[in-house]
């Protein structure tokens, strides 16, 4: 008997090389598209769809990363890429004899609003607006655009992952350098790097500040858990729409920097109000909203098919990712 076939799309991040990893480890055959290939490119629409045509299994992680300063330039490639990758596998999936059984695109849970008040699950969850919602919404839209009846389709709104990828390290940079400390909202110099975009754009083009005191939420899964998750999606077959991935213990900014400095072993960390912090993003050449957001989102989905997190806490996951960062 022939072995599985799984199509990983953008899959040379550091989430796509776990979920890579962990397919092959099941016993998959792993075909990879990407700018460069391996086994189909973007640019050469006929190979894709020769890649997904009787594959099992799509993973979908193509788009620009969202560590970067949000010029123009940066935010047409962030929606871009993100929407014109997913179309080109819809259209692949639509076109094949044997289209996949199940496709999982990645999403975001930075499609819900600033919630500081209550956490936000996929029943009941309330859309925010501006730049990075528009771009999940429209990622989404696109994703679960027409019909395809012999494929299910889920999406992966996933928090911030924690691992070894960008936005760990950033938070990791600035606890070990001694910025470790709280960071506290408030006004800035008007921009509008966080206008809507897209089909639709949402909001009034200002950027949003709010006066949490450090109280924001940050919602957050481990690495091991992104593909604990993916494994449980792909083997339960009444699972289809959108899925949080997020760990079921979100904590608040304060207790996040805390941990990041017992973590590092850093006993001070100066707090940062936003006016020190806006020069750090942007010499860091990324976004402040990594860390002001406030991002509460509950794996409600993921809860009631009974998956058991194996990072279910911030401190030992931060641990073990250190750990992991270091060896």
């Amino acid at each position: 008997m022939s072995a599985p076939i799984a199509v990983v799309a953008g899959g040379s991040g550091f989430v796509g090389r776990a979920i890579t990893t962990a397919l092959r480890e099941d016993g998959y055959t792993v075909r990879l598209i990407g700018r460069a290939g391996p086994d189909a490119r973007w640019d050469d629409p006929a190979s894709v769809r020769r890649a997904v045509d009787g594959a099992d299994l799509l993973v979908n992680l193509a788009g620009k990363s969202v560590d970067c300063r949000y010029n123009d330039p940066n935010r047409d490639e962030i929606l871009r890429s993100r929407v014109e990758t997913t179309r080109a596998l819809h259209d692949a999936v639509a076109a094949a004899s044997r289209p996949p059984t199940v496709w999982l695109n990645a999403s975001t849970a930075t499609i819900y609003r600033y919630a500081i008040d209550r956490p936000q699950r996929e029943q009941d969850g309330e859309y925010g607006t501006g730049f990075s919602v528009d771009v999940a919404r429209a990622w989404e839209d696109e994703f679960f655009r027409g019909d395809l009846p012999a494929t299910r389709r889920v999406a992966l709104r996933m928090a911030i992952v924690l691992g070894d990828g960008p936005a760990t390290g950033m938070l990791f940079r600035l606890a070990r350098v001694g910025l470790g400390g709280p960071q506290y909202d408030g006004r800035w110099v008007p921009h509008r790097r966080y206008r809507g975009i897209g089909p639709h754009p949402t909001g009034d083009g200002r950027a949003p500040w709010h006066r949490s005191g450090g109280r924001q939420r940050f919602s957050w899964i481990h690495i091991d858990d992104v593909v604990g998750a993916v494994r449980l999606l792909r083997d339960t077959p009444g699972l289809d729409g959108p899925v949080n991935l997020a760990s079921p213990g979100p904590r608040d900014n304060r207790t996040l920097m805390a941990m990041l400095r017992h973590t590092v072993r850093m006993p001070v960390g100066l707090p940062a109000p936003r006016w020190m912090l806006e020069p750090a993003m942007w010499a860091l050449r990324t976004e402040p909203e990594l860390v002001l957001k406030s991002r509460w989102v509950l794996p409600g989905r993921l809860t009631e098919a009974g998956y058991a997190f194996s990072h279910p806490h911030l401190d030992a996951a931060l641990a073990d990712v250190w750990r992991r960062m270091r060896e």
